[in-house]
């Protein structure tokens, strides 16, 4: 996998918090997998991580909480 960035050919595996912000809340969700690039320190998430997120944003979003903080580790897919 290439930096999208640099286009440099190795990255370190890393974490990272993601913030999906709605019309009526902010989801946080801390400690988020994702690779580093080596180069330019660029983050990005893999496929499943990405579906992992999507799944958890939803779940987030039935609790109608203004503000919601959580793990990626907690409510992750295995």
């Amino acid at each position: 996998m290439r930096c999208l960035y640099c286009k440099c050919e190795t990255q370190k595996q890393s974490t990272m918090t993601h913030v999906v912000t709605l019309a009526n809340s902010i989801i946080v969700v801390k400690n988020v997998p994702c690779v580093e690039c080596d180069q330019c320190g660029a983050k990005f998430y893999l496929d499943n991580i990405v579906s992992n997120l999507e799944e958890i944003v939803n779940k987030a979003k039935e609790l109608s909480s203004e503000v919601i903080v959580t793990e990626y580790k907690v409510l992750a897919v295995a």
